[in-house]
């Protein structure tokens, strides 16, 4: 399985200012040319304290300046590395524009005003999921999943506000590298690299394919 990425290229000149500014046109283009499925997953990489890895596709909800915003529950697996290894990948994967942007940054834990706005303006099955899911627990069955669910439904039927779960948020991802590879022909692909610097600036620096 082989596949000729595009012949336009992708060059300095073409870059925002900020990677935050960059990734935002890129993702307008996922958005609305590119066709794609849920242009916000993005898959999540973290380590253990022994250094172990793992990933899993997270919705990205919200980007700024400050950072890349996504929400899970804090007993996860995830939220269990990040809380003893802080630094962290996300890659977006847009294959049919022939493109992926990867962010290394270092994660920290959203306000609860910040997580509680973004809860009430899910729907109301996804706020009863929060609570009925003990994410990356091991559980008997799906049938035990289902019944608690059930329960919660019928403590809080639809227009009843839910509360907030105390287990369950935000991370923000402050971006310490960012790099937006687009395909090229031969493989000869271009990767461009935004590096922070010290004093709040960023690094280009052209990557080797």
């Amino acid at each position: 399985m082989r596949q000729q990425y595009r012949a336009e290229g992708f060059g300095e000149s073409d870059l925002a200012a900020t990677p935050v500014e960059q990734f935002a046109r890129w993702f307008r283009q996922a958005a609305t040319e590119g066709r794609l499925f849920e242009p916000n997953a993005m898959v999540v990489s973290t380590a253990d304290a022994e250094g172990r890895p793992s990933s899993r596709t997270v919705l990205l909800k919200a980007f700024d300046e400050q950072g890349f915003v996504f929400y899970t529950n804090y007993d996860s697996r995830k939220a269990r590395d990040l809380a003893v290894n802080p630094h962290v990948a996300l890659l977006f994967p847009w294959h049919p524009m022939a493109r992926q942007v990867i962010v290394t940054g270092v994660a920290r834990r959203t306000g609860r005003e910040e997580t509680a706005a973004y809860f009430r303006s899910r729907p109301h099955g996804s706020q009863l999921g929060a609570w009925a899911s003990a994410q990356s627990s091991v559980v008997a069955d799906r049938a035990g999943l289902d019944a608690h669910y059930a329960e919660l439904a019928a403590r809080y039927p639809e227009g009843t506000p839910v509360p907030v779960p105390p287990h369950w948020g935000g991370f923000r991802v402050a971006p310490q590298a960012v790099e937006f590879w687009q395909g090229r022909e031969n493989r000869l692909h271009d990767r461009l690299r935004y590096v922070a610097e010290a004093d709040g600036s960023w690094r280009v620096e052209r990557l080797s394919p």
